[in-house]
């Protein structure tokens, strides 16, 4: 049976790597809704970009309407600012990651993306990596297509799927590292393979329907699916 998997990127294919992510969201808020972002306390991990740029918002007492309509100014404003910040992110692809997308390539899978990024910022980041090959364009999931990350599996399933038949939800995978990937996944009705390479551990993680401490590890569980 071939599987859709679909990754997670920060702290799941890449590790240590949003600190010039959280830059850009940052001026751009600033830029589009003139507000000082620092000093909300959130757990980004696993949330969307919209989705932490609205909490940060709210924190700051901007009403929804006024949010809502700066919305598309903000994502153009957030890409820009990170295309402007180059970084090299090969240090930061997550070990075992290449070989473990390596080996999944091929009939058996078909390697996607749910992750909360706006979706050029994901694109760039991959890119920077050196990981961007594995993930075809036209595919995934992202933050730029809702805030709310629980809709992104489905649409990531219709992308990959025939027109009017989403890929079916089992031989789906979300795979991930914080526990909004697990619920992304279920409230989908596909499985979830966790690993604790972010900020979670594995016993935080026990909910999903594998997990392991490192994306190497997570192999021999996704082949048997497979």
């Amino acid at each position: 049976m071939t599987l859709l998997l679909l990754f997670d990127i920060d702290g799941t294919l890449l590790l240590r790597a949003a600190g010039a992510h959280r830059e850009a969201l940052h001026a751009a808020l600033r830029q589009v809704y003139r507000i000082d972002p620092e000093g909300v306390h959130l757990d980004p991990a696993g949330r969307t970009d919209l989705e932490i740029a609205r909490i940060i918002l709210l924190d700051r007492d901007v009403d929804a309407r006024t949010i809502d309509a700066g919305l598309l100014e903000l994502r153009e404003v957030a890409v820009r600012e990170y295309a402007e910040r180059e970084q090299d992110l090969r240090d930061h692809v997550a070990p075992g990651a290449v070989e473990l997308l390596e080996r999944l390539q091929g009939d058996d899978a078909v390697l996607s993306l749910v992750t909360g990024n706006l979706e050029p910022i994901a694109r760039l980041k991959l890119k920077r990596a050196g990981l961007d090959h594995f993930f075809p364009h036209g595919q995934g999931g992202f933050g730029s297509d809702s805030e709310d990350r629980t809709h992104l599996p489905g649409l990531a399933r219709r992308r990959a799927g025939q027109t009017g038949h989403p890929w079916p939800a089992d031989r789906t995978v979300v795979i991930g590292d914080t526990p909004r990937d697990i619920l992304c996944a279920h409230v989908d009705g596909v499985r979830c393979a966790a690993v604790a390479t972010g900020s979670y551990s594995v016993e935080e993680l026990g909910d999903a329907d594998a997990v392991a401490p490192s994306l190497a590890e997570l192999g021999p569980a996704l082949e048997a699916w497979m």
